[in-house]
């Protein structure tokens, strides 16, 4: 559990330097192209940082499919640069608030230098694990995530997390990876996978189950994209076990 978490956060926290250095993005988070791509238009980035957008590293756009109301407050797991967040800043307005929480550091960074340039004073950026949230219980009316949550190597941690500090009627919301059928133990062990989303990704029928067992009810597991890894660098046996049985996912639910 621990060499995933180090691994994942060496990953990310590489992919925030680029950015802050001025190299780009890191080109996917979630190890190839057919994941990260297309994922915002431009009348949303519009007026966001370059950095917030450079460094969206996800396998969807949870802000577009939450149903994000004036005054609400929001939480994004694993939050990155921050495009996300700043996104949800505006939608629940001044009267409203908008956390992100992100256990690296150099992300961190990154997604304050982003809100300075946005200014957006209606956010705040958190250093946490997704395992223990560090708010309150009932404290957000909203959940968040973009293909962070198939990192955890302890899901269901995560998911009675995501419950606790949920609000009575508060909505889980998020975009992530999952998979059907079985994915076989070398894709499984395969550390580099892991943090590129494969490796990690959940059985969607295992997902309605841990948010189930968590508590949540009128749980739903919308398909987005079935992924096609034929250039991903991905070895040619594991390319053929994983191929078109990986998908991008909306997965809603609602805490009583």
């Amino acid at each position: 559990m621990g060499d995933v978490k180090e691994a994942v956060k060496e990953k990310y926290a590489e992919a925030a330097r680029k950015v802050l250095d001025g190299a780009g993005g890191s080109g996917c988070g979630c190890g190839c192209d057919p994941v990260t791509d297309n994922l915002y238009d431009s009348a949303q980035t519009a007026g966001l940082p370059e950095g917030a957008v450079l460094a969206s590293l996800g396998c969807g756009n949870p802000t577009a499919l939450a149903d994000l109301r004036e005054g609400e407050t929001v939480l994004d797991l694993g939050s990155g640069g921050g495009i996300d967040v700043l996104l949800s800043a505006k939608r629940v307005g001044p009267t409203g608030k908008a956390y992100g929480l992100d256990m690296t550091d150099d992300m961190l960074a990154l997604a304050r230098e982003n809100q300075a340039k946005a200014g957006a004073p209606n956010v705040e950026f958190l250093k946490g694990e997704i395992e223990n949230i560090p708010l309150p219980q009932n404290a957000v009316d909203v959940i968040i995530s973009n293909c962070v949550i198939n990192l955890s190597a302890d899901k269901s941690r995560v998911l009675k997390e995501a419950f606790r500090v949920l609000k009575p009627g508060g909505r889980f919301a998020v975009s992530d990876v999952v998979c059907r059928g079985e994915i076989p133990d070398a894709v499984r062990h395969n550390m580099e996978l892991w943090v590129g989303c494969i490796a990690g990704a959940l059985e969607e029928n295992e997902y309605r189950r841990l948010l189930g067992e968590a508590g949540f009810v009128d749980i739903d597991v919308e398909t987005t994209r079935v992924y096609e890894f034929k250039d991903a660098g991905i070895e040619d046996v594991l390319w053929r076990e994983v191929n078109g049985r990986v998908m991008g996912a909306f997965i809603r639910a609602r805490k009583p």
